[in-house]
């Protein structure tokens, strides 16, 4: 009789404990699909990062990297019911704090059970950007003296000494930025907000002369302080692919940003008599957030 009293009381107190288990499972979890058209893989340690906006607070989902098909983000139930709200951003490499970055890279408002992501609100509308750029080294030439070493600068100007682009202003948290493909090695000419001035490089520029009041770059020495790898300086500009980047600033990602709204190949002629036209690209990321019925 006593051990049939035993085995009543364990069965009894395990029911309790598988009771007690279940209560501690949490508020009951849903799923958001998220689907995009334009986004590429992140491959430099930036994450893009799901944000459902509550009451006017931001609610975070899970981050990832790559966004081919359906990505499938797990929420709490309550949150995605009540969300208003859908931002999609660019999380920097070594992120651990528990807010959205200013990199807004796609959002949406729910309109039943899907919001329509776009990139315009959030960023930019480049679908009239256009640009243009000559080779040219002011930086080393002593006196404005040209010493017949223009191909390898490249500075987005015109030739009545005009900015060479026009571009939209970019939302915080995003920049333009010049780029040069060396084929061994791809060079940053410097991020921009503005076509109008000095932009945040010139590492690699001459001495003797002057810096010009446009993004550009003189590719001429290279500083020891600077650890770049598979180039050596001075490089041709000539001949070589030059385009324009929207970054995520603040992403720490040395590379190239994949919305490229400019491009253009460096012709063999340089000076302010050759200009490149650059050709445009105004493809942007878009896409769709569902949540169930």
């Amino acid at each position: 009789m006593m051990t049939r009293k035993v085995l009543l009381l364990a069965t009894i107190l395990l029911g309790v404990f598988a009771i007690s288990c279940s209560s501690d499972d949490g508020p009951p979890v849903a799923t958001l699909q998220l689907e995009t058209i334009g986004l590429e893989t992140l491959t430099g340690g930036t994450t893009y990062q799901g944000w459902l906006i509550v009451d006017g607070q931001p609610i975070p989902t899970d981050k990832f990297t790559n966004p081919s098909g359906i990505v499938r983000l797990n929420v709490f139930e309550e949150d995605l019911e009540a969300a208003s709200q859908f931002i999609l951003t660019i999380e920097p490499r070594g992120d651990i704090d528990n807010g959205p970055s200013d990199a807004k890279i796609l959002t949406g408002n729910f309109n039943g059970t899907s919001a329509q992501l776009i990139f315009q609100t959030v960023v930019a509308d480049i679908s009239n950007v256009s640009g243009q750029f000559y080779l040219d080294t002011p930086t080393d030439d002593v006196n404005d003296l040209d010493n017949g070493n223009d191909e390898f600068g490249v500075w987005f100007r015109d030739g009545t000494d005009a900015p060479g682009l026009s571009l939209p202003p970019l939302a915080s948290g995003w920049k333009y930025e010049g780029w040069v493909d060396f084929g061994t090695k791809i060079l940053s000419t410097g991020t921009f907000s503005e076509v109008n001035v000095t932009d945040d490089g010139n590492f690699y520029k001459g001495s003797g002369g002057t810096v010009p009041a446009f993004p550009g770059e003189d590719f001429l020495i290279l500083p020891s302080q600077i650890p770049v790898t598979g180039i050596t300086l001075p490089a041709e500009v000539t001949s070589k692919k030059v385009f324009i980047t929207i970054e995520p600033f603040q992403d720490n990602d040395p590379e190239p940003f994949f919305i490229q709204p400019l491009e253009g190949t460096a012709g063999i002629t340089t000076g302010v008599a050759n200009p490149v036209i650059m050709d445009r690209d105004a493809a942007v990321p878009s896409g769709r957030a569902t949540r169930p019925n």
